[in-house]
């Protein structure tokens, strides 16, 4: 299942030293190479399809400096690989990204395992009962055993929020927890992000954040990140995707230079966060100028 797993080096890293450098896109990535990343599978296809391919990526962000990589498991859920009728192998397909991602970072550095909404990323509306969300969300954080961290990406409700961390508070895992918001950093629900993090505050993860925003929109969402009293992380995209990233094929970019993208980090660090990266659109070549942005801050 690859290297041992100590989550107490996680939290020892997050607390000390310099702010941590997590990899920027996998699947706009993918897509950029050449995968076939239609829905529903989006970017779990290529676990099928050219896991040699999500390897060179994963490895290539490691080149640029990454020292967290996040296990390509955004769309590995049983919900989302049974309308491709695969359903039966959620535990089999997220252990290979896992795998795929320990075997380019080896013990150096930290995999993280994503964990997405189950439905539609920029639809809270459609996302399942509560008990259908405790049930899910624990089932995908047991199948994402053998990673160092759960990280709950692109969260756009608390409901759905809640349901996942306390899925991933029960693995013993340190948890990150990241919500998507729009300029008035309110999450695609409507409720105020600093709602959703003492929402979430009061189930005690080790990480906060946003992530998949376009980097100007940051700037409202850091004072509540920051008056959490909890470490927060930033990874913002390059443009949100036409549609959900379950289903998108192409994504909507607002290109930014390596440089520019490096210089929008370098305000989040002056802000205090303990680790930044890039989502959607955003290549090694932007995580790579991060990596200099954390060595020379303002």
């Amino acid at each position: 299942m690859g290297a041992p797993v100590y989550p107490r080096r996680f939290l020892d890293r997050l607390a000390s030293g310099p702010p941590l450098l997590l990899d920027g896109a996998t699947g706009t990535e993918l897509e950029r190479r050449g995968a076939r990343c239609e829905g529903p599978l989006w970017s779990a296809r290529a676990l099928l399809d050219d896991p040699a391919m999500i390897l060179r990526i994963h490895r290539d962000y490691v080149a640029a400096g990454a020292e967290i990589l996040t296990a390509n498991t955004f769309r590995t859920q049983a919900r989302t690989l049974a309308r491709a009728d695969l359903g039966a192998r959620a535990a089999e397909l997220t252990q290979i990204a896992i795998e795929l991602a320990r075997r380019a970072i080896g013990d150096t550095g930290f995999v993280a395992g994503s964990m997405a909404t189950l439905e539609d990323c920029w639809r809270p509306e459609l996302a399942p009962d509560d008990v259908a969300l405790a049930r899910e969300h624990a089932e995908h954080a047991a199948n994402l055993a053998g990673a160092d961290l759960l990280l709950i990406e692109t969260m756009n409700s608390i409901r759905e929020a809640r349901a996942a961390v306390r899925a991933a508070k029960a693995t013993g895992l340190p948890v990150w927890v990241s919500f998507s918001c729009n300029d008035a950093a309110r999450l695609l629900s409507g409720e105020p992000l600093a709602d959703a993090l003492a929402a979430v505050g009061a189930l005690a993860p080790d990480l906060v954040g946003v992530n998949c925003l376009p980097a100007p929109h940051v700037i409202p969402a850091l004072a509540p990140l920051a008056a959490s009293g909890r470490p927060f992380a930033v990874y913002a995209n390059l443009g949100a995707p036409l549609g959900d990233a379950s289903t998108a094929t192409t994504a909507r970019t607002q290109d930014a230079t390596p440089a520019e993208f490096a210089a929008h980090a370098r305000h989040w660090l002056a802000r205090g966060a303990r680790v930044v990266g890039g989502c959607c659109g955003t290549r090694p070549e932007h995580i790579s100028a991060i990596a200099e942005a954390i060595k020379s801050p303002l």
